[in-house]
């Protein structure tokens, strides 16, 4: 059981402007990120796990189930998290033509921006999977994929104390973006002892920045504000 498999080791050498596996290694900072979320039953906990904690985290949502859950969408904006794109469907994207990709994107970016005001969003693609023709879409538009670099394999149905242990045996640096998931327990029994661990080893807990492009249309509306 590989925290860091060797496809993330191979994707982390490509440029930033195509995927994106790491975040910034100062201050010890550990960017947690969650995905295929919101879910009714476990999202509240998390939330309030971390804001026990006061940690910030990346959640890369799926559309549909933000429509479901607007409500645990507008809290994680309240509480400083960031919305990230998993998909509209979460469905298999190396089966789709690159125009049904896009349409995953795009309805899931427009969901999105009625919560946060952000056009673009870091997109993961589900399970992982992407193809060379999205890939290629992206860079030509100046945006990237978010992948991770340290995965807590919080899926796999294993009983949380054997990953934690495992974790233990390979904690995270500074600047690993850890994948996790808001749609069941298992993370959140994870993080019950692992938040603290990590504090008391001097991490703090960030989101991830915004998209490329994002960050420059959000600054450019703080630069017109200012001038007016």
């Amino acid at each position: 059981m590989n925290l860091r498999p060797g496809k993330m080791q191979v994707l982390g050498w490509l440029p930033g402007a195509l995927i994106s596996t790491r975040g910034a290694r100062a201050d010890n900072a550990l960017y947690l990120t969650f995905d295929d979320g919101p879910d009714g039953a476990c999202t509240p906990a998390l939330l309030d796990l971390l804001r026990e904690h006061q940690a910030c985290a990346s959640f890369f949502l799926v559309g549909r189930n933000v429509e479901r859950h607007p409500e645990l969408v507008r809290r994680m904006v309240a509480e400083g998290h960031r919305l990230g794109n998993h998909s509209y469907t979460h469905p298999s994207f190396d089966q789709l033509p690159l125009a049904r990709q896009l349409d995953e994107i795009d309805a899931t970016d427009r969901l999105l921006a009625g919560f946060d005001g952000v056009r673009r969003h870091r997109f993961r693609p589900p399970r992982g999977v992407f193809s060379l023709p999205l890939a290629l879409h992206f860079a030509a538009r100046g945006r990237n994929l978010t992948y991770w670099s340290y995965n807590s394999m919080d899926y796999l149905r294993r009983p949380p104390a054997e990953l934690i242990e495992r974790m233990r045996e390979a904690p995270p640096r500074p600047g690993e973006v850890i994948l996790m998931h808001d749609d069941g327990n298992c993370a959140i029994r994870m993080l019950e002892t692992l938040l603290g661990e990590w504090k008391a080893a001097g991490f703090r807990f960030c989101a991830l920045p915004q998209a490329r492009s994002a960050g420059k249309r959000l600054a450019r509306q703080a630069t017109s504000s200012s001038a007016n």
